[in-house]
């Protein structure tokens, strides 16, 4: 799958424009660690993943990582890809465990990446390139700030990355900086 196709399917099933800008901020991440981690060769694959993780949250939330299967079976997806993306759902909503390194650092960067985004928000600058690690902790310890991300899952990912958390955060504040004002 090339990552026009992959757009075109995402496009197809989302429209807001939160989710595809969630969409490229993951891909543009997961594209990062590839590169990191060793797996330059793979980078627009790990991207790809990254982009389609999301597939099915706009239109099926209650059946997030499990329709998302469906609808790329149906349109003859690598199987790797439809893994890898229905796996960042483990123990929510599907029993799909991350096994590749790629999956475990999807599933540790998804509900980060939006919490450092809801922390870049708060800032002056509204900018990542000047985040710092404790300006994250601090909102990552309120539970009431960017409440809709897991800090659960978060921690589950960095312990299956075998990274400390705060490794975990600042990796990915690195990541972003690559793309991202």
């Amino acid at each position: 799958m090339t990552r026009e196709e992959a757009w075109e399917l995402l496009t197809e099933y989302n429209k807001d424009e939160f989710h595809l800008e969630h969409a490229q901020i993951v891909e543009g991440t997961m594209k990062y660690f590839a590169r990191e981690l060793g797996y330059g060769d793979e980078e627009e694959f790990w991207g790809i993943v990254g982009l389609l993780h999301d597939l099915d949250f706009e239109q099926y939330p209650e059946q997030h990582c499990i329709k998302s299967q469906e609808i790329m079976r149906e349109r003859g997806v690598d199987e790797r890809i439809i893994h890898a993306t229905a796996s960042h759902g483990y123990g929510i909503t599907v029993d799909i465990k991350p096994e590749h390194e790629m999956e475990k650092v999807l599933y540790a960067v998804d509900e980060l990446t939006g919490l450092i985004g809801a922390v870049t928000l708060m800032r002056p600058s509204k900018s990542v390139q000047d985040l710092e690690l404790k300006s994250v902790k601090k909102k990552y310890k309120s539970k009431g700030f960017a409440a809709g991300c897991s800090r659960e899952v978060i921690e589950r990912g960095a312990d299956m990355l075998g990274w400390t958390l705060d490794e975990l955060i600042t990796r990915t504040i690195d990541a972003l900086r690559t793309f991202r004002p």
